[in-house]
């Protein structure tokens, strides 16, 4: 049995793209940016630039600064706003914490392997209100190693003393969770709240955090 459970952060625990608009229009409302009929067309532009985290902040307000025309406020302000606040406004996915926590109370061990700034990320996850479930926290920054790189994998089965046929690795990112988990032996589960969306070359598929307990027993009951 399978009974390692690591988690992906961004839009697999957390629903980033919610937290992300929840921000936005918080910090426009908050610093006065931009006019309020302008703040719609400014929480898109910044969703665009951002493009799903690939692109770090201080690229992304100085181009919304400059198209804009904000005079007001410097890249540096409105990005260490980002960087202090975002964790207010995080928030998980439908049912997450009364799932993970029934899968802690059934013996499995959890842990977080998250690409991404430190502790930034590590302050979002916090927000959350998991950590006690949670037997090991890895963020890439923090270590160096940077998913779908072999050597994090390897990390955290070393935190959690377990090898990677111990593991089911749940997470959204076809490529840097899915492609990497597989290429060590761990098994995995491809996340996907978008129901349209191809499903990746995994071992299970869900949707809704109702379907995770479903997908960890279809893989440990279809043998090692």
């Amino acid at each position: 049995m399978r009974n390692i459970l690591l988690f992906d952060l961004d839009q697999t625990i957390l629903n980033r793209n919610e937290s992300l608009i929840r921000f936005i229009s918080w910090q426009v409302n908050f610093f006065q940016l931009v006019p309020q009929e302008l703040k719609d067309v400014f929480i898109k532009k910044f969703i665009e630039l951002d493009d799903n985290g690939n692109v770090w902040k201080d690229i992304v307000y100085s181009q919304l600064i400059k198209d804009f025309n904000i005079k007001k406020f410097t890249v540096d302000e409105l990005l260490n706003s980002y960087i202090t606040d975002f964790n207010k406004f995080s928030i998980g996915f439908d049912d997450v914490q009364k799932v993970i926590s029934d899968l802690y109370q059934k013996g499995y061990k959890i842990g977080l392997v998250s690409n991404g700034k430190s502790p930034f990320q590590e302050h979002n996850f916090y927000a959350l209100g998991l950590t006690e479930y949670f037997s090991t926290i890895i963020v890439s920054e923090a270590i160096g190693l940077r998913k779908p790189d072999k050597k994090i994998f390897a990390y955290a089965c070393n935190q959690l003393n377990c090898t990677p046929s111990d593991c089911i690795f749940i997470g959204d990112n076809p490529k840097a969770d899915i492609e990497g988990a597989k290429n060590v032996g761990m098994k995995t589960i491809f996340f996907h709240p978008n129901k349209i969306l191809k499903k990746s070359n995994t071992d299970e598929s869900i949707n809704h955090y109702d379907e995770l307990e479903r997908a960890i027993n279809g893989i440990n009951n279809g043998g090692l």
